[in-house]
C-alpha cells in the first residue's frame, strides 16, 4: 500500500497539496521530508504524538525524516492558535530545551546511518542578515496574501506584532534551506500549520522552481470535538519526569468508548485489521481494546518494561489488591501527620486535589476513597498505623490514585 493510503486508512491526514505528484513522488523514490518542532519546553507532549508517528510510518516505508528543532523561531513564537504573545525565552533555555528534545525524539526516530536527521534552525537563522534576508526572501511574500491566513486572522483583532509577522518568512526559508542542503521536498505537521506549510512549498517552487510539497494531519479529538491530551494535571507530557507511565496508561485506559477505534488506528502500529477487530467489541468487552491501546501507547513513549508496570500496577488497583511501587506516591512524616493529617489536606498536598477547597468538596460529594472506605467527613484524620508499612491507597473517583508513604 502506498504509504500515504497507509496515512489516510489510519486516519491522519488532513490536507495536501499537489496530491496526484505528490504520490508519484514518494513512489519515484525516497523523498527527505521534514516536520518542525519548537522547543518551549524541555519535553515533548501530546501534542507532538501524532506527527511523531506518522514520521514513523514515513520512515518504515522508506523516506528519509528530518526532525527540524526551532531553536531560533522559538526566540519569536508561533502565532498559530495563540491568542497572545508567546513569553520570550533566552538563548540558553532555549538551546537546553533543544538538547532534552533531541534526546527524546530518538526513542521513535532510528537516526544514525543515514537513516534520520535532527538539525537545528538556529545554524542558518541566528547570523542571518536582516537587509540581505528581507531582500531576498521577503520581496516574494505578499503583505496582503498574508494577512488572509487564518494563523494571523485571528490575531488581528488583539494586536499582532511585528515580530511574529515574520514567523511565516521564518518557517518558509527553513524549508528552503532543508532543500537546498538535503533535497527536502515535503513539510509534514498539524493542520494549524497550514498556512505557513503553503508559504514554505511556494517559496521553493518560485525560488528553487521545482516541486516541494506540503500534508497536514488532523488533529486529534474526542467525540465532543474537544482536543484530546490534556489531564487534570495539565499537558500530557512524554517525559517521564512530568507525567509518569502510569499516568499516561491511565489516560489512554480511561479514554470514551467512542474515541477507541481513532485513537486505536492513529497512535499504534498495530496492523489495521486488529485495529477493526478491537473497535468492533462492545458493552465491557471495549476495557480490552483499551487495555490493549494504553499499553501500546505506553510501550511507544516509555518502553515495554514501563508498560508493564503500569498495566500490572492498574491491575492490582482495579483488582482490589495492595497498591503497587508504581502508582504515583506521596511520602509524608510522622510529624506532618501530627500537624495536620486531615484528609482534605494530604489530598491536597499529594496532587490528587488543586486545592483544599476542591478536596472538601470531593469529600463531601462521595468521591473520597481512603483504603477501601469511602469516606464522606471532611474532618477525616488519617493515622500513620493506617498507612503502616505498605502505604495507604488514596483515590478521587474511579481514576485518580495515589499511594501514601510513610517515612
Amino acid at each position: 500500500m502506498h504509504i500515504l493510503d497507509t496515512l489516510k486508512e489510519r486516519g491522519f491526514i488532513a490536507q495536501v497539496t499537489f496530491e496526484d505528484d505528490l504520490y508519484k513522488q514518494l513512489e519515484r523514490e525516497s523523498t527527505p521530508f521534514y516536520v518542525g518542532f519548537d522547543p518551549t519546553a524541555t519535553s515533548l507532549h501530546f501534542g507532538h504524538f501524532i506527527p511523531i508517528i506518522a514520521m514513523a510510518h514515513m520512515q518504515r516505508a522508506g523516506h528519509k525524516p528530518i526532525a527540524l528543532v526551532g531553536g531560533a523561531t522559538a526566540m519569536i513564537g508561533d502565532p498559530s492558535g495563540k491568542t497572545d504573545m508567546r513569553k520570550m525565552m533566552t538563548v540558553e533555555t532555549i538551546d537546553h530545551n533543544v538538547a532534552c528534545i533531541k534526546n527524546q525524539l530518538s526513542r521513535f526516530i532510528e537516526f544514525g546511518d543515514d537513516k534520520a536527521l535532527i538539525v537545528n534552525n538556529a545554524d542558518w537563522l541566528r547570523g542571518l542578515g536582516y537587509i540581505d534576508f528581507i531582500r531576498d526572501i521577503g520581496s516574494l511574500f505578499s503583505v496582503n496574501r498574508m494577512l488572509t491566513a487564518e494563523c494571523y486572522k485571528q490575531r488581528l483583532e488583539r494586536g499582532l506584532t511585528f515580530l511574529e509577522f515574520n514567523y511565516m518568512l521564518m518557517q518558509s526559508y527553513d524549508f528552503l534551506q532543508l532543500f537546498k542542503h538535503y533535497g527536502c521536498r515535503l513539510e509534514m505537521g498539524g493542520d494549524d500549520q497550514w498556512s505557513n506549510m503553503l508559504a514554505g512549498a511556494d517559496l521553493i517552487r518560485r525560488k528553487e522552481h521545482e516541486d516541494a510539497f506540503a500534508c497536514t494531519f488532523k488533529l486529534l479529538m474526542n467525540h465532543e470535538g474537544k482536543k484530546m491530551g490534556k489531564t487534570e494535571k495539565g499537558a500530557l507530557w512524554l517525559d517521564a519526569d512530568l507525567c509518569s507511565p502510569y499516568d499516561f496508561y491511565q489516560y489512554w485506559r480511561n479514554i470514551a468508548d467512542q474515541d477507541v477505534s481513532k485513537c486505536l488506528a492513529l497512535l499504534t502500529f498495530l496492523p489495521m485489521e486488529e485495529v477493526r477487530r478491537l473497535s468492533a467489541l462492545e458493552g465491557q468487552e471495549i476495557n480490552e481494546a483499551k487495555k490493549v491501546l494504553a499499553f501500546e501507547c505506553t510501550k511507544l513513549v516509555h518502553g515495554e518494561e514501563e508498560a508493564l508496570k503500569a498495566q500490572q500496577a492498574a491491575s492490582a488497583l482495579f483488582g482490589g489488591g495492595a497498591a503497587s511501587g508504581d502508582v504515583p506516591s506521596y511520602q509524608i512524616t510522622r510529624d506532618q501527620l501530627s500537624a495536620d493529617g486531615r484528609l482534605t489536606t494530604i489530598l491536597n498536598d499529594c496532587g490528587l486535589c488543586t486545592s483544599r477547597g476542591e478536596a472538601r468538596k470531593l469529600v463531601r460529594q462521595g468521591g473520597a476513597t481512603v483504603g477501601e472506605e469511602k469516606v464522606t467527613d471532611i474532618d477525616y484524620v488519617i493515622t500513620a498505623d493506617q498507612i503502616g508499612t505498605d502505604g495507604l491507597l488514596l483515590r478521587k473517583g474511579k481514576k485518580s490514585y495515589c499511594r501514601l508513604l510513610l517515612i
